[in-house]
């Protein structure tokens, strides 16, 4: 699985963006700051052995991919939870489960959803639709 990001020159600095996340970083030239994207990452998983690698796309755009794509998602699900100011509860209400450990699981990494699970699941957390990219690479 991969997430899609951006990045810009602002300045001296070039901006990275990865929306799933709702993170950004910069650094002072692309290559610091697809390097600082991929630190972002890894420092937000805080997971010793879990490692994030940038594959730049045409037009300023990128992909991150990850050693455990299990940590990944765990990861986006709780960024786009608390963008939108969600608690567990809540979505666990809204996924009409009976627990909020039923997500929670997801959330901490514990479990794998499927594709179509993981659908329900950033319904519950976000308002939008979000893209994701699955590739036979990881």
């Amino acid at each position: 699985m991969r997430f899609e990001g951006h990045i810009w020159k602002d300045g001296k600095f070039w901006l990275v963006e990865i929306p799933v996340l709702d993170a950004m970083t910069q650094g002072r030239s692309k290559k610091e700051a697809f390097e600082m994207a991929a630190g972002l990452v890894e420092s937000l998983v805080d997971i010793e052995g879990f490692t994030v690698q940038v594959y730049p796309l045409p037009q300023d755009r990128f992909e991150l991919a990850s050693n455990n794509c299990r940590l990944m998602v765990a990861l986006m699900l709780k960024r786009q939870r608390q963008r939108h100011g969600l608690s567990l509860a809540q979505v666990a209400h809204k996924l009409k489960a009976s627990s909020r450990n039923s997500y929670a699981r997801y959330e901490q990494g514990r479990a794998m959803p499927t594709v179509e699970k993981l659908a329900e699941l950033l319904s519950a957390v976000s308002d939008s639709d979000l893209v994701i990219r699955q590739s036979a690479a990881t």
